[in-house]
């Protein structure tokens, strides 16, 4: 007699409110850089969670820890000391050479905090309507004020009036940052991402973030560098910034930071480290004992494991292979760049490309599309080098297709 197959599961959420464009997948279990559905299929994830996964699934040192800590006690309030936000802010601030750290939930609170922290800054020196520099194609987060800081008007659109008090500007052009602020008093920071996740994966170059750390420091202004996708690891530093050789006075982070237990972070210089006083900010969740054990196994895990170097090795790897492989697409324009570092990187097409999600989903891998024609693979750093040749063996196929599609 024939055992029956396994029933097949839909994914559908009919009860949650419909905020994002799903994909009919829903996911059941992982291992390393491989997580499985429901219904068996196995897929290569390329998206870690999008930049979340640092230690990819099921990761043997980390797992162990977290059921420890739950097992201890998962939330307390922060009416009391957290014996591990001061481990872990201890060496966030040893990574990063700054001197302090706010501990909140996501990158969106991250960012919320450090826009606050510049209100605040300017406020203290007498600036009653502060303004803050913020950039083109830039995401930092859905709530209103990060909203109005971001720099993409389909996301804005129907979230009217935003906040007042941002000048935008584009990236890597400091005559125009410049031009943009040149004789206003009110300005008190620049706020922008090392490398844009959202926006296209699109890197800050190291000579811009140095002037535009000279400027900051000329005129007394906050370097606030959102690290909230690009930090952690990815690009094979503990922080995108550190490439150019800099601080910033303020740094957002969340995502990797807990290897998908929610976790943010402000870190922050001298010139912003004690701009905040008791009741001036603070959060529920933020900083709690299980948030604050996986940040401190997360880190703990990395630097066992060399996952800085793996993350610069293998992500020059798969950079290489993606051209070699799309040589005649560059060539011929039909990709115009592949950009990134480490296991950030971007493939920008010359045309809409959203559904290649799904098309590599359909072959067994994970990836996400970007300003509506930019590939973003930020894999678990975990990933192998032979892992990597896989996502170039199902990925650049499905390019060369769409392309050859006539519109």
């Amino acid at each position: 007699m024939t055992a029956a197959l396994p029933k097949h599961i839909e994914a559908a959420s009919p009860h949650v409110m419909n905020t994002y464009g799903r994909l009919p997948i829903a996911l059941s279990h992982g291992q390393g850089c491989r997580v499985w559905d429901v219904n068996g299929k196995e897929y290569l994830d390329a998206l870690g969670g999008i930049a979340v996964n640092t230690l990819g699934h099921n990761h043997p040192k980390l797992v162990p820890a977290l059921q420890d800590q739950i097992a201890k006690i998962i939330h307390s309030s922060n009416y009391y000391h957290v014996p591990n936000q001061e481990v872990l802010a201890a060496k966030l601030v040893e990574l990063s050479g700054l001197e302090n750290v706010f501990f909140c939930s996501t990158g969106l609170e991250a960012n919320e905090a450090a826009l606050k922290l510049a209100r605040k800054f300017g406020h203290d020196k007498g600036i009653e309507r502060p303004e803050i520099v913020v950039y083109e194609k830039a995401f930092h987060g859905r709530s209103i004020a990060t909203l109005s800081a971001t720099g993409n008007p389909k996301v804005q659109a129907g979230f009217g009036p935003l906040v007042e008090g941002f000048i935008r500007v584009p990236l890597n052009d400091v005559a125009a940052l410049e031009t943009a602020t040149a004789g206003n008093p009110n300005v008190v920071a620049v706020f922008f991402e090392a490398i844009q996740g959202e926006g296209g994966v699109n890197p800050m170059d190291a000579d811009y973030l140095r002037q535009v750390r000279a400027l900051c420091d000329k005129r007394d202004w906050l370097l606030m560098i959102d690290e909230v996708q690009c930090g952690m690891g990815r690009t094979g530093k503990w922080f995108a910034h550190q490439w150019a050789g800099i601080k910033p006075d303020v740094m957002p982070l969340a995502k990797g930071l807990g290897s998908g237990v929610p976790i943010g972070a402000v870190v922050a210089g001298p010139k912003a480290a004690h701009i905040f006083a008791p009741g001036n900010h603070g959060t529920t969740f933020g900083g709690n004992p299980l948030a604050m054990r996986a940040g401190v196994e997360t880190i703990r895990i990395m630097e066992e494991e060399g996952l800085l170097a793996n993350a610069a090795t293998v992500g020059a790897h798969l950079k290489s292979a993606l051209g070699r492989e799309l040589a005649a697409e560059l060539a011929s324009g039909a990709v115009k760049e592949i950009r990134g570092m480490g296991l950030m990187l971007g493939i920008d097409l010359a045309k809409p490309c959203g559904d290649l999600v799904k098309r590599a989903a359909d072959k067994g891998l994970l990836i996400s599309v970007t300003a509506d024609s930019v590939i973003r693979l930020v894999p678990p750093l975990i990933m192998t080098q032979a892992e990597a040749d896989e996502v170039v063996a199902i990925l650049c196929p499905l390019i060369k297709q769409l392309l050859a599609e006539k519109p």
